[in-house]
């Protein structure tokens, strides 16, 4: 495919892609199920979404998705898990929106978007590369790691810090991290994950790249490839998610809504 699809291409794919992966999926499992159904071209992947951050691929698989749910086909769970409606009904899928209801998806997308990027833009323009550090140390304890040291020594190979993380308090495993400061709009490599990998050997078997950023497809699939330690990613949108779940530097409002009941103000008419 040399051109990028249109919105509406996207719906059946997306369900398709959901199908496929067992009736659920994150994110990333139904992009890249998508991605391979439509053999949509690294040029079309790379093409950024106007007015912000996204690329256009991404932006428009959060509309579908948020289509999709308001037409009750799809559930979203509170960890961003994705899977088809136990009531959903095929038969009454309406794809032809009123501008009223396009409206109102465009809005909840762009309010998911506007946040993440306000919260990047923070950690990238007011914090230090020390003071980044430091936070991935308290988002990293706060989900369970022990012993987390962030290292701050330059010719450490790109080493940044170093802990525990234990399953279940049974299982532990010793994890190296590395953490990369950088705009929203950067990429991190493939190279970068190779040069990270190397400063792994002979300390850990397990390591996690954190960034403010994004990664190539290259670089995503060279943090698992065959026959190499894998290396756990974690870009922007993730990290804006993890501190939004563990209530580091967010906060929630939720808004009232006041619904009026007709039927109780008519009621006052039946008893004269």
């Amino acid at each position: 495919m040399t051109e990028f699809p249109k919105r509406e291409f996207f719906f059946k794919p997306v369900l398709q892609a959901i199908h496929e992966l067992g009736g659920s999926g994150t994110n990333d499992e139904i992009n890249d199920k998508v991605i391979a159904i439509l053999k949509i071209s690294e040029e079309s992947l790379a093409v950024i979404h106007k007015n912000t951050n996204q690329t256009e691929f991404e932006y428009q698989m959060a509309w579908v998705r948020t289509m999709l749910k308001s037409q009750g086909l799809l559930e979203n769970s509170q960890r961003g898990v994705w899977s088809i409606s136990s009531s959903a009904d095929f038969t009454l899928v309406n794809l032809a929106l009123d501008k009223k209801l396009e409206s109102q998806i465009n809005q909840e997308v762009n309010e998911e978007e506007n946040w993440k990027e306000k919260v990047i833009d923070v950690i990238t323009e007011h914090l230090s590369p020390a003071a980044f550090e430091r936070l991935i140390q308290r988002l990293l304890r706060e989900k369970g790691f022990t012993q987390v040291e962030v290292t701050g020594r330059s010719g450490d190979g790109g080493i940044d810090g170093r802990g525990i993380a234990r399953i279940n308090g049974i299982l532990s495993f010793h994890v190296i991290f590395q953490c990369k400061r950088y705009k929203s709009t950067s990429k991190v490599g493939s190279k970068d994950i190779r040069d990270f990998r190397g400063a792994m050997v002979g300390r850990t078997d397990k390591g996690l790249f954190i960034t403010t950023a994004s990664f190539t497809r290259d670089a995503i699939a060279e943090a698992t490839r065959d026959g190499a330690p894998t290396i756990d990613l974690m870009d922007g949108e993730k990290l804006a998610e993890k501190l939004k779940e563990l209530n580091l530097g967010l906060k929630i409002q939720l808004k009232e809504t006041v619904k009026v009941d007709e039927d109780w103000f008519k009621n006052f008419e039946k008893n004269h």
